[in-house]
């Protein structure tokens, strides 16, 4: 027998209903959170990833973090490489919402859901999280409908992406990894713009004629330094700076030719937010005793 006529479940204004109610449970215990949508820039056909993406875009979005006693997963683990920061985060938001605030505003985003690989930034922490599998079918169906997707998030570990949301806290994100410092010989306070790139040109010892790019994350004309990160050439081999004219690039990619500075000195620097570099290698100068004394002792010594 089919069922009661005059009891339908799942009629458009119940369902309508029932979202509105999510929404505005979602506003009232949710966080204000950032969306940053994934842009692709070289997908390798074989394996589906790229590890050259991109972040461009931010969008502002409540979601409610199911979390209550903290983030989830297996938090700090001392491993062989060092400290690991396993948290885990699992986040609700509207499926209204997130279509009438990511996807209509954001023309890059073709797609019909949040993606994995997408980022969540969460102010109160400053910390990003990364989207890695989408649940679209929970709570499953209660009015023939779904009105929300959960996020299952692992804590966003940056591997040299280009972030420019156009919001400092996010975008100083690149600082925390390698950079190279350039000293000019004159003020820079001409054409060098935070997020736009410099290029130098030059010929490596086969007589190959290779462009030199990174992108700008800090400059002060005060003091003629320049702050340089993505740094990559046309052979796709690593190159340093060199002693030398840089040219300044616009959003565009096209060279100002009156914003051409020369480079007197070049260094390397690695932040020390995340790194520890300098630390460990102080602290194990005199770890270790290479000396060729037997520890037992010499012959000799009666």
């Amino acid at each position: 027998m089919a069922t009661n006529f005059y009891f339908q479940q799942g009629s458009k204004s119940e369902q309508q209903l029932y979202e509105s109610i999510v929404i505005e449970s979602i506003k009232m215990y949710g966080q204000d959170v950032y969306y940053l949508p994934r842009d692709l820039v070289n997908v390798d056909d074989i394996f589906r990833d790229d590890p050259t993406s991109s972040f461009n875009s931010k969008h502002k979005i409540e979601m409610y973090l199911e979390n209550t006693d903290g983030f989830d997963g297996e938090g700090d683990l001392f491993t062989k490489f060092g400290v690991e920061i396993r948290d885990q985060a699992v986040f609700t938001v509207s499926r209204t919402r997130w279509s009438s605030t990511v996807k209509q505003f954001d023309t890059e985003v073709t797609a019909v859901r949040p993606l994995e690989g997408d980022l969540i930034f969460i102010p109160f922490a400053k910390k990003f999280f990364q989207i890695m599998r989408v649940e679209h079918e929970s709570p499953f169906y209660q009015l023939k409908n779904v009105p929300v997707y959960r996020l299952f998030t692992e804590l966003f570990e940056y591997t040299g992406e280009d972030i420019d949301t156009g919001l400092t806290i996010m975008d100083n994100v690149e600082k925390a990894g390698y950079e190279v410092v350039l000293t000019l010989q004159d003020s820079a306070k001409t054409g060098f713009i935070v997020g736009n790139d410099v290029r130098q040109l030059f010929t490596d010892s086969n007589g190959t004629n290779i462009t030199l790019t990174g992108e700008i994350t800090e400059y002060a004309d005060s003091t003629n330094i320049i702050k340089v990160t993505h740094v990559g050439a046309t052979d796709g081999k690593f190159h340093m700076f060199t002693v030398g004219d840089i040219t300044s690039l616009d959003s565009t990619g096209i060279e100002g030719n009156r914003f051409t500075r020369r480079v007197t000195a070049v260094n390397e620097e690695l932040a020390q937010i995340t790194a520890q570099n300098t630390a460990f290698d102080t602290v194990t100068t005199d770890f270790l005793d290479f000396t060729e004394d037997n520890p037992f002792g010499d012959p000799g010594d009666v």
